[in-house]
């Protein structure tokens, strides 16, 4: 693969491109924000690794930027901002996944794989998704509540078509985390729990009946009671 690392740690940056190089990837390297935006929006990639402190332009923007020109590429973000209103930030700017520093590089290399993977899986059939007055539609990226449309970011759609496909089933937290990110956070994270609220907001609070539930020490399901 084609991949461009964006890291401003000298000893990062070595370590990364050596690791990567050797499993026969191909690593152009950015040492700011901007040099990164500019190579990322210039070149053809097939992952890009940013750090989110960066001189010049942060990972953050530069991860804005490039998805209004480019919305299928994968972004890791790389960062020792570990929090988790630093993860929901970073995903909500358009990252695919999320690793906080420091990490081990066999869980690098399974991040990349499952990005990878999830890019070239092929196309299916998509038929709009219904639970009593809430619809999905998949192909065309629309969520409608009673005729409403209710505006969700792309983690929060891709949490409630889950959660759709799977109505009147009890999923937990690790089924979300495998089946909608694909991978794995770190498991004391409530990164769920923030977006299961972020969709309750949206798609629960003003309407009857609810159909977002929790069932404590289980997970969640959706159904209509």
């Amino acid at each position: 693969m084609k991949i461009l690392l964006v890291e401003d740690e000298p000893k990062v940056a070595s370590f990364l491109h050596k690791g990567l190089t050797e499993q026969t990837h191909n690593v152009d390297i950015a040492t700011d924000g901007l040099t990164g935006l500019r190579l990322a929006l210039s070149n053809s990639y097939d992952l890009l690794i940013l750090d989110n402190l960066l001189p010049s332009l942060s990972g953050l923007e530069v991860c804005r930027q490039v998805r209004t020109q480019n919305s299928s590429v994968p972004i890791l973000m790389l960062t020792a901002l570990g929090e988790t209103d630093d993860k929901i930030r970073g995903l909500d700017a358009g990252a695919d996944d999320y690793l906080v520093k420091p990490f081990a590089f066999q869980e690098l290399l399974a991040r990349i794989r499952a990005l990878v993977r999830r890019r070239h899986e092929g196309p299916t059939t998509e038929t709009l998704l219904r639970l009593a007055d809430l619809t999905l539609d998949p192909a065309r990226k629309l969520v409608q509540r009673a005729g409403q449309p209710i505006q969700l970011t792309a983690r929060e759609f891709a949490l409630l078509e889950y959660l759709l496909r799977n109505q009147g089933r009890v999923v937990s937290r690790v089924d979300i985390l495998e089946q909608v990110w694909e991978t794995s956070f770190d498991t004391g994270s409530n990164v769920i729990d923030v977006y299961i609220n972020f969709l309750r907001k949206k798609v629960d609070k003003d309407f009857t009946p609810k159909l977002i539930h929790t069932l404590v020490g289980m997970g969640y399901v959706m159904r209509e009671e």
